[in-house]
């Protein structure tokens, strides 16, 4: 079997070996607003949604999850880029947000976590009320000012 030998991918696996640090990966995300909800969709294949974890304390919203591989003995691996253990994001919300009735759900490996504008941030308008006013007469003998 002929293999080709390709330095830049080698070099890349060396340098992900070493910079390879055992923490919290960090998961894709988008984030958007459509109407008065922000909507977070987070990647997160393959993790078991018991082991997902969201957390809000003051205005820091956490995401935690932990992936597990399978420990298979007695086999030879060829290529293992799956990373397992633990995943990590932290969002900053901000002011404006209704913080008691975020949601989440999880399907087909993507998490999503609605957050809510609050009533005390959401736009508004504001009606102009107009005062009838009487109309202005000039005794006789009296001066009035002219601009």
């Amino acid at each position: 079997m002929a293999m080709n030998y390709d330095p830049f991918r080698e070099l890349d696996r060396f340098a992900g070996a070493l910079m390879d640090v055992r923490g919290p990966r960090v998961m894709p995300m988008d984030l958007y607003r459509s109407g008065d909800v922000y909507v977070l969709n987070a990647d997160m294949p393959g993790i078991d949604p018991g082991s997902v974890d969201i957390d809000v304390d003051g205005q820091l919203l956490t995401i935690r999850g932990e992936r597990t591989l399978a420990n298979h003995d007695n086999v030879k691996w060829l290529t293992r880029e799956r990373t397992a253990g633990s995943f990590l994001r932290q969002l900053n919300l901000g002011q404006g947000i209704d913080l008691d009735n975020i949601s989440a759900t999880y399907a087909n490996g993507v998490l999503s976590v609605t957050i809510p504008v609050s009533e005390a941030a959401k736009p508004r308008k504001i009606e102009v009320s107009t005062e009838k006013q009487e109309p202005l007469t000039v005794r006789e003998g009296e001066k009035h000012l002219e601009q």
